[in-house]
């Protein structure tokens, strides 16, 4: 039976849609961690129910490790992002295809040589589509996700050179993908643009304005939440 993990970021706060869903909270080799339980539907804040984690310092290997022990064997992603490229334009959807994070890589594999090969689940990613063309919201089907270590955002140089490469950019969602694939559980990650990362456009970025775009982009991004909890709340 499917049982699936949504991992949830600084765009999915006090949703009614987790009104119903009960608390759990569990301990692992790698630390404690608050889980919200509906069915076979765990949802995971990654900077904790009270959103007091700051990005460099979320366990992730506690997170993804929770996930796996209370049997999740499927994980989607939600994450705000910057975009890196003028023509990804903020309150787009991104379904990225692929990654970078090549500094920091979390890994279980602390005191062994064990080599795995990253990547995106394609599965999950083609019924995420599904899941948003029937809600009639536009997305990206490709695109270049970009992790770095935070908490500052990037200079404009730093965008400069990192918009060669990627296409969107956050700090958090890769470390995820890594852990996930390591313990050979699918994930693909969902993510909302909120605001063109620094020096992409003349104007200067401030954080009071991507606070006010996750806003704006808050109804589409819980359509979409809803959509994945109908999707498979039949454990299909």
């Amino acid at each position: 039976m499917l049982k699936l993990g949504i991992i949830g970021g600084s765009s999915v706060l006090d949703l009614d849609q987790l009104k119903d869903f009960s608390k759990k909270i569990t301990e692992n080799t790698f630390g404690k961690v608050e889980i919200l339980k509906k069915n076979n539907v765990f949802f995971l804040q990654r900077h904790g129910l009270k959103y007091n984690i700051p990005p460099h310092k979320i366990n992730h290997r506690a997170n993804i490790r929770a996930l796996f022990e209370n049997g999740v064997n499927k994980i989607i992603g939600i994450s705000s992002v910057g975009s890196l490229k003028r023509s990804i334009l903020p309150g787009t959807f991104v379904i990225p295809d692929d990654y970078i994070n090549i500094w920091n890589i979390s890994t279980f594999f602390d005191d062994s040589c064990v080599h795995t090969v990253p990547g995106l689940d394609d599965e999950t990613r083609c019924e995420i589509f599904n899941i948003l063309n029937g809600l009639g919201i536009e997305h990206r089907e490709t695109g270049i996700y970009l992790q770095t270590r935070g908490p500052r955002f990037e200079t404009p140089a730093e965008v400069k050179m990192l918009s060669q490469f990627a296409d969107i950019i956050s700090m958090t969602a890769a470390s995820e993908a890594t852990l996930a694939r390591e313990l050979d559980i699918p994930y693909a990650l969902i993510c909302s643009v909120d605001n063109y990362a620094n020096g992409v456009i003349d104007k200067p970025l401030e954080v009071e304005q991507i606070k006010e775009n996750v806003q704006k982009n808050k109804q589409n991004l819980y359509k979409i939440i809803s959509g994945i909890v109908e999707f498979y709340s039949d454990g299909r």
